[in-house]
């Protein structure tokens, strides 16, 4: 999809309502933290790798039917997703759904491969409405939590930006970069999914796009300043030094931005001074530089001068 097609941004969400929850930038600390902790809750009988719900599973109603009876518990009460492959062969109007929650599942074990692949199986089979009036009923509540770019997490809930969002988390770690793009194509405008789709098109060397797509973004939360770190860089390989330079300023204009983005907008800076050279340093240190630098070779150029001038008179009072 090129940039014509999309001839103003795409980070702009007009729903009163969206599927997303607050975005969170990972860090080494918080990592070795979580890690931490998650080894602590394991080792007490704690340890959970079963679907993830906002608030308190929902309540099966009275008298289910057989099919979504053995398809609730294997969502809710199982951290197998060979559970929900079975369900959705056992009741074939079911397996689409069945499907997509096990790939939601491997997902979130961290099986990008086996994930991606159920979740393009689920996407491509059609429920019966029983299927998909379950969907509705109770699993409002499921939560994705979605590396939409580098080190940038959100929790999403269980909708199509949740199942595509994953879907191209997976590609992308599995190396099929154009794929994962081609798969946020149709999502609604939304600030996860713009940060996503333009840090897949930078790294897929369509800068002009982002810079498009990034058109008047402001810095309003970490996840809008990760986007202009992605613009900026976009417009620094474009050559656009002075745009990149408003971008960074941006990202550190608001004082509450997660410091690890601050830093990456500072190191960025840095870089794109270089990239300058000396033509963007200030003219009065370029020339106060220059001068340091002449009276060096004058200094060096004396010594050589007395040094000589001591070899001849040394020789010429017979010395070797």
């Amino acid at each position: 999809m090129s940039a014509g097609q999309f001839p103003g941004p795409i980070y702009r969400d007009t729903r009163d309502l969206t599927p997303f929850g607050g975005g969170k930038v990972r860090t080494p600390v918080h990592e070795i933290a979580e890690g931490v902790g998650g080894l602590i809750h394991g080792v007490l009988g704690g340890g959970d790798s079963r679907i993830s719900v906002d608030g308190s599973v929902p309540r099966l109603k009275l008298l289910p039917g057989k099919a979504a009876r053995t398809v609730y518990d294997a969502i809710f009460s199982s951290a197998d997703p060979n559970r929900l492959i079975a369900a959705g062969r056992a009741y074939p109007g079911w397996a689409g759904l069945c499907c997509v929650m096990a790939g939601l599942l491997a997902y979130k074990q961290g099986g990008y491969l086996r994930a991606a692949e159920l979740l393009q199986r689920g996407l491509s089979i059609r429920n019966d409405d029983e299927a998909n009036q379950f969907a509705a009923s109770y699993l409002t509540r499921v939560v994705t939590r979605v590396e939409v770019a580098e080190r940038i997490v959100v929790p999403v809930l269980f909708s199509e930006e949740s199942v595509f969002l994953a879907l191209s988390h997976c590609l992308r770690e599995t190396g099929q970069t154009e794929a994962a793009f081609e798969t946020l194509v149709r999502l609604p405008p939304s600030l996860p999914t713009a940060l996503a789709r333009c840090a897949l098109a930078a790294a897929l060397g369509r800068d002009q796009e982002v810079v498009v797509w990034t058109e008047g973004l402001l810095n309003a939360d970490d996840l809008s300043a990760a986007l202009l770190l992605v613009r900026a860089r976009s417009l620094r390989r474009l050559g656009a030094y002075g745009q990149a330079q408003q971008a960074l300023k941006e990202v550190l204009r608001r004082q509450k931005t997660s410091m690890s983005l601050r830093n990456d907008a500072l190191t960025d800076r840095a870089l794109m001074l270089l990239d300058n050279g000396r033509k963007s340093l200030n003219p009065r240190d370029w020339q106060r530089g220059k001068q340091g630098e002449l009276e060096t070779f004058e200094v060096i150029r004396k010594d050589i001068e007395a040094r000589r001038a001591w070899e001849q008179k040394w020789k010429q009072f017979g010395g070797d």
